[in-house]
């Protein structure tokens, strides 16, 4: 049997075939007696648009190409759920793809959306050359979520207050009365805002000498690794602020091999307030990043890059908060 057409609708429907297709683009330009009637014959028929033909005929294909850096970072999940909610509001879809495989292939992480003719692009999280976007960005509207690296001319930025984030979780463990602690720091220009913001605040409260940093690779095997080097040494740190979730959920791992308490013996603090913290046995005190603001904030400048805003690209930090749990209490 062959498939139906707006023909088939429209005569189901007793109307035009151009009645069909302003109905199928959501105008609002038709009565609502009269769009009830299509879509009530489009249900029946089982009919579905042709996606390819309007795509040729409106010269937009209604995608936004997704590009992750890491696929295995569960932070993004929230914000990909704000990304994904407003411009599904919008009428647009998303599609994904994995920068880190891409690299591997020899591909440019970008290529196979752009492939697809997608009609703009969201870069989430740290890709190691984000000035390669510029080309991109010149032919389609490009946001960078979640990264703070340099943006190319008209490229927007949306992500996390990394500094005020990192203060918080200095300020809580110093209110505490922790004296001597250590920072698992990350990578990229996120890493590097969060451990100035770090060594800014115990610097503020004349703990310079009491900071320890020891760089990471923002996974949890980074994490175990390092904190069992901090704690195995002559005067080990009280708490230790993780610069993700993921590296924290490994520095709970190497205290309990060790024989250490979480928080009795140790505090421990991450960053993102991921799904995983939030886990009964974990119950991780970390700052909550606003990953679904971030996403819905992007999709906002998307929408608006669509609607002819131009201009140089804009930053925009959203207010990160701090979520106490169980994994902090009063230095030991």
């Amino acid at each position: 049997m062959r498939a139906p057409t707006i023909r088939d609708v429209a005569e189901r429907a007793g109307v035009s075939k151009s009645l069909v297709s302003l109905v199928l683009r959501g105008s609002d330009q038709v009565r609502p007696e009269k769009r009830d009637a299509v879509l009530r014959a489009a249900r029946e028929l089982g009919y579905r648009p042709n996606a390819a033909a309007r795509s040729l005929s409106e010269q937009r294909t209604r995608t936004v190409g997704v590009l992750l850096n890491d696929l295995r970072n569960p932070w993004f999940v929230d914000l990909l759920d704000g990304l994904n909610s407003l411009l599904h509001a919008n009428g647009l879809q998303m599609l994904l793809a994995d920068a880190r495989l891409n690299r591997r292939t020899g591909q440019d992480p970008a290529d196979p959306l752009l492939d697809l003719r997608v009609d703009g692009l969201v870069v989430v999280g740290t890709l190691p050359d984000p000035a390669a976007l510029g080309g991109v960005a010149e032919r389609i509207p490009v946001v960078l979520a979640g990264s703070r690296e340099p943006a190319p001319p008209g490229v927007d930025v949306v992500a996390g207050d990394d500094e005020r984030g990192a203060r918080l979780v200095a300020e809580h463990l110093i209110g505490l009365g922790h004296r001597r602690i250590a920072h698992i720091a990350g990578y990229g220009a996120v890493g590097e805002l969060r451990r100035r913001s770090f060594e800014a605040t115990m610097r503020r409260h004349g703990l310079a000498e009491r900071a320890v940093v020891e760089p990471s690779d923002m996974t949890e095997e980074g994490g175990y690794r390092t904190t069992v080097r901090l704690l195995s040494r002559p005067e080990r740190p009280t708490a230790v602020f993780a610069v993700n979730d993921i590296a924290a959920i490994g520095v709970l791992s190497a205290a309990e091999e060790l024989g250490l308490r979480v928080p009795r013996d140790l505090s421990v603090v991450g960053y993102d307030n991921t799904s995983i913290a939030r886990l009964r046995h974990v119950w991780l005190t970390t700052v909550d990043n606003t990953s679904h603001e971030v996403g819905r904030r992007a999709a906002r400048c998307l929408l608006e890059r669509f609607e002819g805003a131009g201009g140089a690209g804009r930053i925009q930090l959203a207010t990160p908060t701090l979520e106490i749990r169980g994994s902090t209490a009063t230095a030991p």
